[in-house]
């Protein structure tokens, strides 16, 4: 786990809720590409049902970090896609099963036109710090 900063509201700046305003750390920068509800035969999960694509979005995360050597611990900022806004609470549900809300990562959010396949509602994606361990190697 790396050794990260979370600042909620920086002085001036109004607090997030579910986020936090800026994270930083020091070690390896990971970034993984946005994700979408593809499981692993890349057959979409959850057509149709937010909830469900949030919920394979964020294995599919998981799984990423994991082969980098990182966890959600790790994770600095998550970028949302959706296709309606009304889509994130269900997303905010999937990430808070998984992240430690006490120490939430920077966030945004963006309502797009579509996604790259029609049935898909969330894309997401995320950039980690992971603390380099004593003489590891990349």
């Amino acid at each position: 786990m790396s050794e990260l900063t979370h600042l909620h509201a920086p002085d001036g700046v109004a607090p997030g809720h579910g986020y936090s305003q800026v994270v930083w750390g020091t070690g390896r920068f990971v970034a993984v590409s946005g994700q979408c509800a593809f499981d692993t035969d890349g057959k979409v999960v959850g057509e149709g049902d937010p909830a469900a694509q949030a919920r394979q979005v964020f294995e599919n995360l998981r799984r990423c970090l994991a082969a980098a050597g990182a966890g959600f611990d790790d994770v600095v900022k998550l970028t949302y896609f959706v296709t309606d806004v009304a889509h994130l609470p269900a997303v905010r549900e999937a990430r808070d099963a998984v992240i430690d809300t006490t120490r939430p990562p920077a966030s945004s959010a963006v309502q797009v036109a579509a996604l790259f396949r029609p049935e898909l509602l969330v894309e997401i994606e995320a950039f980690a710090i992971v603390r380099e361990s004593d003489g590891g190697t990349d």
